[in-house]
Protein backbone atom coordinates (compact mmCIF):
# COMPACT_ATOMS: atom_id res chain seq x y z
CA UNK A 1 0.00 0.00 0.00
CA UNK A 2 1.63 3.40 -0.67
CA UNK A 3 2.12 5.46 1.74
CA UNK A 4 -0.55 8.48 3.04
CA UNK A 5 -0.89 11.50 1.10
CA UNK A 6 -0.21 15.16 2.74
CA UNK A 7 -1.15 18.47 0.34
CA UNK A 8 1.21 20.98 2.14
CA UNK A 9 0.53 24.55 1.07
CA UNK A 10 2.85 26.80 2.40
CA UNK A 11 6.17 29.16 1.72
CA UNK A 12 8.84 27.86 0.76
CA UNK A 13 12.79 29.22 0.68
CA UNK A 14 15.73 27.72 -1.48
CA UNK A 15 18.14 28.33 1.44
CA UNK A 16 17.43 27.11 5.46
CA UNK A 17 14.21 25.55 6.42
CA UNK A 18 10.92 27.58 6.29
CA UNK A 19 7.60 26.96 5.49
CA UNK A 20 7.34 23.95 2.96
CA UNK A 21 10.95 23.57 3.14
CA UNK A 22 10.69 23.09 7.34
CA UNK A 23 7.37 20.59 7.20
CA UNK A 24 7.96 18.86 3.45
CA UNK A 25 10.92 16.79 4.61
CA UNK A 26 9.54 16.41 8.39
CA UNK A 27 6.57 14.69 6.73
CA UNK A 28 8.47 12.61 4.75
CA UNK A 29 11.06 11.15 7.13
CA UNK A 30 7.89 9.80 9.08
CA UNK A 31 7.21 8.51 6.43
CA UNK A 32 4.15 10.14 3.95
CA UNK A 33 4.08 11.30 0.43
CA UNK A 34 3.78 15.07 0.36
CA UNK A 35 2.81 17.32 -2.38
CA UNK A 36 3.99 20.83 -2.06
CA UNK A 37 2.48 23.63 -2.85
CA UNK A 38 4.44 26.96 -2.45
CA UNK A 39 2.42 30.04 -2.04
CA UNK A 40 6.33 32.15 -2.51
CA UNK A 41 9.72 30.85 -3.20
CA UNK A 42 11.78 33.14 -1.63
CA UNK A 43 16.01 33.15 -1.59
CA UNK A 44 15.90 32.76 2.63
CA UNK A 45 13.15 33.79 5.16
CA UNK A 46 12.41 37.24 5.57
CA UNK A 47 14.17 37.71 9.08
CA UNK A 48 17.06 37.85 7.60
CA UNK A 49 15.64 41.58 6.66
CA UNK A 50 16.60 40.69 2.41
CA UNK A 51 15.27 38.21 0.19
CA UNK A 52 15.09 37.65 -3.64
CA UNK A 53 12.12 35.62 -4.85
CA UNK A 54 8.57 35.69 -5.98
CA UNK A 55 4.91 35.40 -4.44
CA UNK A 56 2.36 33.59 -5.97
CA UNK A 57 -0.96 34.71 -7.10
CA UNK A 58 -4.35 32.88 -5.61
CA UNK A 59 -5.22 32.28 -9.35
CA UNK A 60 -1.92 30.63 -10.09
CA UNK A 61 -2.03 28.02 -6.97
CA UNK A 62 -6.30 27.62 -7.83
CA UNK A 63 -4.99 26.20 -11.19
CA UNK A 64 -2.09 23.97 -9.38
CA UNK A 65 -5.03 22.75 -7.08
CA UNK A 66 -7.33 21.85 -10.34
CA UNK A 67 -4.58 19.80 -11.96
CA UNK A 68 -3.77 17.69 -8.83
CA UNK A 69 -7.66 17.30 -9.16
CA UNK A 70 -7.89 16.57 -12.57
CA UNK A 71 -4.73 14.02 -11.94
CA UNK A 72 -7.51 12.06 -9.45
CA UNK A 73 -4.61 13.30 -6.51
CA UNK A 74 -7.04 13.91 -4.28
CA UNK A 75 -8.98 10.86 -3.92
CA UNK A 76 -5.85 9.32 -2.23
CA UNK A 77 -5.30 12.42 0.26
CA UNK A 78 -5.42 12.21 4.30
CA UNK A 79 -4.66 15.45 5.51
CA UNK A 80 -4.21 19.26 4.19
CA UNK A 81 -1.67 21.13 6.04
CA UNK A 82 -2.06 24.95 5.95
CA UNK A 83 0.51 28.02 7.21
CA UNK A 84 1.09 31.61 6.32
CA UNK A 85 -1.15 32.68 4.08
CA UNK A 86 -0.37 35.90 1.98
CA UNK A 87 -4.31 37.06 1.87
CA UNK A 88 -7.48 36.11 2.47
CA UNK A 89 -7.77 35.56 -0.67
CA UNK A 90 -5.24 32.58 -0.98
CA UNK A 91 -6.86 31.64 2.04
CA UNK A 92 -10.20 31.26 -0.02
CA UNK A 93 -7.73 29.18 -2.20
CA UNK A 94 -6.43 26.84 0.64
CA UNK A 95 -10.25 26.33 2.08
CA UNK A 96 -11.30 25.14 -1.59
CA UNK A 97 -8.74 22.47 -1.91
CA UNK A 98 -9.33 21.58 1.59
CA UNK A 99 -13.44 20.85 0.58
CA UNK A 100 -12.43 18.96 -2.42
CA UNK A 101 -9.54 16.67 -1.07
CA UNK A 102 -12.72 16.46 1.92
CA UNK A 103 -15.27 15.49 -0.55
CA UNK A 104 -13.08 12.53 -1.84
CA UNK A 105 -12.18 11.15 1.77
CA UNK A 106 -14.45 12.97 4.30
CA UNK A 107 -12.36 11.21 7.22
CA UNK A 108 -9.33 13.62 5.99
CA UNK A 109 -7.24 16.25 8.39
CA UNK A 110 -7.21 19.40 7.74
CA UNK A 111 -4.38 21.08 10.03
CA UNK A 112 -4.67 24.91 10.06
CA UNK A 113 -1.66 26.89 11.71
CA UNK A 114 -3.41 29.89 12.36
CA UNK A 115 0.36 32.08 11.33
CA UNK A 116 -0.66 36.08 12.59
CA UNK A 117 2.06 36.87 14.78
CA UNK A 118 4.00 36.44 17.78
CA UNK A 119 4.64 37.26 21.66
CA UNK A 120 6.87 40.58 21.59
CA UNK A 121 6.54 41.04 17.86
CA UNK A 122 2.86 41.27 17.23
CA UNK A 123 0.45 40.77 14.45
CA UNK A 124 2.88 40.70 11.26
CA UNK A 125 0.13 39.52 8.64
CA UNK A 126 -1.53 41.89 6.81
CA UNK A 127 -5.22 43.57 8.45
CA UNK A 128 -7.89 40.94 6.97
CA UNK A 129 -5.95 38.09 8.01
CA UNK A 130 -6.86 37.36 11.95
CA UNK A 131 -10.45 38.37 11.19
CA UNK A 132 -10.30 35.67 7.83
CA UNK A 133 -8.81 32.91 10.28
CA UNK A 134 -11.09 33.53 13.08
CA UNK A 135 -14.46 33.36 10.52
CA UNK A 136 -13.38 31.00 7.67
CA UNK A 137 -9.96 28.81 8.80
CA UNK A 138 -10.33 28.36 12.56
CA UNK A 139 -13.82 26.95 11.76
CA UNK A 140 -13.10 24.33 8.49
CA UNK A 141 -10.09 23.16 10.38
CA UNK A 142 -10.01 19.83 12.47
CA UNK A 143 -6.78 20.98 14.30
CA UNK A 144 -5.04 24.25 14.79
CA UNK A 145 -1.73 25.35 16.05
CA UNK A 146 -1.40 28.76 17.28
CA UNK A 147 1.15 30.43 19.48
CA UNK A 148 0.55 31.74 22.77
CA UNK A 149 0.09 35.40 21.01
CA UNK A 150 -2.41 33.37 18.64
CA UNK A 151 -4.12 32.05 20.85
CA UNK A 152 -5.24 34.90 22.25
CA UNK A 153 -6.08 37.18 19.18
CA UNK A 154 -8.66 34.04 18.35
CA UNK A 155 -10.28 34.05 21.44
CA UNK A 156 -9.75 36.98 23.59
CA UNK A 157 -8.71 34.77 26.63
CA UNK A 158 -5.59 36.49 28.12
CA UNK A 159 -3.01 33.87 28.89
CA UNK A 160 -1.17 34.42 32.43
CA UNK A 161 -1.44 30.72 33.65
CA UNK A 162 -1.61 27.25 32.52
CA UNK A 163 -5.47 26.98 33.59
CA UNK A 164 -6.19 30.53 31.14
CA UNK A 165 -3.91 28.29 28.31
CA UNK A 166 -6.33 25.66 28.60
CA UNK A 167 -9.36 28.17 28.82
CA UNK A 168 -8.35 29.76 25.75
CA UNK A 169 -8.36 26.06 24.39
CA UNK A 170 -11.73 25.39 25.13
CA UNK A 171 -12.75 28.41 23.52
CA UNK A 172 -10.83 27.88 20.37
CA UNK A 173 -12.53 24.62 20.27
CA UNK A 174 -16.11 26.24 19.70
CA UNK A 175 -14.83 27.81 16.89
CA UNK A 176 -14.98 24.49 15.46
CA UNK A 177 -11.66 22.34 15.37
CA UNK A 178 -11.50 19.45 17.48
CA UNK A 179 -7.90 19.38 18.43
CA UNK A 180 -5.99 22.25 19.31
CA UNK A 181 -2.26 22.70 19.89
CA UNK A 182 -0.50 25.27 21.40
CA UNK A 183 2.70 26.05 21.09
CA UNK A 184 5.80 28.26 22.77
CA UNK A 185 4.04 28.40 25.82
CA UNK A 186 5.00 30.30 28.90
CA UNK A 187 3.04 31.26 31.93
CA UNK A 188 3.41 33.03 34.95
CA UNK A 189 4.32 29.45 36.47
CA UNK A 190 6.98 28.72 33.97
CA UNK A 191 10.40 28.27 35.15
CA UNK A 192 12.06 30.38 32.83
CA UNK A 193 14.11 27.62 31.01
CA UNK A 194 11.12 26.09 30.50
CA UNK A 195 8.49 26.02 27.34
CA UNK A 196 5.49 23.87 26.79
CA UNK A 197 3.00 22.94 24.23
CA UNK A 198 -0.35 21.92 25.27
CA UNK A 199 -2.88 19.92 23.63
CA UNK A 200 -6.62 20.13 24.46
CA UNK A 201 -9.90 18.23 22.94
CA UNK A 202 -13.23 18.22 24.11
CA UNK A 203 -12.13 15.34 26.03
CA UNK A 204 -9.37 16.24 27.95
CA UNK A 205 -6.01 18.64 28.32
CA UNK A 206 -2.43 18.09 28.27
CA UNK A 207 1.42 19.56 28.62
CA UNK A 208 4.68 18.88 27.62
CA UNK A 209 7.66 20.42 28.28
CA UNK A 210 11.34 20.58 27.71
CA UNK A 211 14.19 23.15 28.16
CA UNK A 212 14.44 26.59 27.00
CA UNK A 213 17.53 26.54 24.99
CA UNK A 214 19.20 30.04 24.72
CA UNK A 215 18.90 30.50 20.67
CA UNK A 216 19.51 34.03 19.95
CA UNK A 217 17.81 35.28 16.97
CA UNK A 218 15.16 32.22 17.12
CA UNK A 219 15.31 29.97 14.52
CA UNK A 220 12.69 30.28 11.75
CA UNK A 221 10.23 27.50 10.86
CA UNK A 222 10.25 25.63 14.37
CA UNK A 223 6.09 26.64 14.18
CA UNK A 224 6.42 24.43 10.55
CA UNK A 225 8.07 21.50 11.78
CA UNK A 226 6.10 21.09 14.79
CA UNK A 227 2.61 21.51 12.98
CA UNK A 228 4.15 18.96 10.41
CA UNK A 229 5.14 16.49 13.43
CA UNK A 230 1.97 16.72 15.04
CA UNK A 231 -0.04 15.65 11.87
CA UNK A 232 2.28 12.82 10.67
CA UNK A 233 2.37 11.93 14.46
CA UNK A 234 -1.76 11.88 14.27
CA UNK A 235 -2.22 10.22 11.15
CA UNK A 236 -0.36 7.20 12.18
CA UNK A 237 -2.76 6.73 14.40
CA UNK A 238 -1.12 8.34 17.70
CA UNK A 239 -3.84 9.32 20.45
CA UNK A 240 -3.56 12.97 21.15
CA UNK A 241 -1.56 13.16 24.35
CA UNK A 242 1.29 10.47 22.59
CA UNK A 243 1.30 12.97 19.31
CA UNK A 244 1.85 15.62 21.67
CA UNK A 245 5.20 13.90 23.74
CA UNK A 246 6.46 12.60 20.03
CA UNK A 247 5.94 16.15 19.05
CA UNK A 248 7.54 18.01 21.59
CA UNK A 249 10.26 15.37 21.64
CA UNK A 250 10.94 16.24 17.78
CA UNK A 251 11.02 19.55 18.11
CA UNK A 252 13.14 19.48 21.10
CA UNK A 253 15.75 17.50 19.27
CA UNK A 254 15.57 20.05 16.39
CA UNK A 255 15.57 22.79 18.29
CA UNK A 256 19.25 20.84 20.25
CA UNK A 257 20.86 20.09 17.01
CA UNK A 258 20.65 23.73 15.82
CA UNK A 259 21.50 25.13 19.13
CA UNK A 260 24.90 22.71 18.88
CA UNK A 261 25.43 23.54 14.99
CA UNK A 262 25.50 27.37 16.14
CA UNK A 263 22.91 28.46 13.39
CA UNK A 264 20.15 30.09 12.99
CA UNK A 265 19.01 27.90 10.31
CA UNK A 266 17.18 24.63 11.69
CA UNK A 267 19.44 21.68 11.54
CA UNK A 268 16.48 18.91 9.99
CA UNK A 269 18.96 16.94 7.86
CA UNK A 270 20.91 16.28 11.30
CA UNK A 271 18.46 15.64 13.20
CA UNK A 272 16.05 13.08 11.06
CA UNK A 273 16.97 10.11 13.04
CA UNK A 274 16.18 12.08 16.09
CA UNK A 275 12.91 13.85 15.33
CA UNK A 276 11.54 10.36 13.12
CA UNK A 277 12.06 7.94 15.98
CA UNK A 278 12.11 10.48 19.26
CA UNK A 279 11.74 9.00 23.00
CA UNK A 280 8.36 10.80 23.90
CA UNK A 281 8.89 13.34 26.86
CA UNK A 282 6.54 12.86 30.09
CA UNK A 283 2.97 14.17 29.41
CA UNK A 284 0.89 15.93 32.20
CA UNK A 285 -3.04 15.65 32.41
CA UNK A 286 -4.22 18.96 33.00
CA UNK A 287 -7.76 18.60 32.70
Amino acid sequence: MPPQAIVSIQSHVAYGHVGNASAVFSLQRLGFEVWPVMTVQFSNHTGYGAWTGDVFGPDHIGRLMAGMDERGAFTSCAAVLSGYMGDATLGEVILSARDKVKAHNPQALYLCDPVMGDVGRGIFVRPEIPPFMKARAVPAADVITPNQFELELLTGVAVHSLADAVAGARKALDLGPSIVLVTSLRHEHSPEDRIEMLAVTRDGAWVAGTQLLPLTPPPNGAGDAVSALFLGHLLRGDPVPEALAKTTAGIYAIIETTWQAGTRELQLIAAQDRFAAPAPVPVEKVG
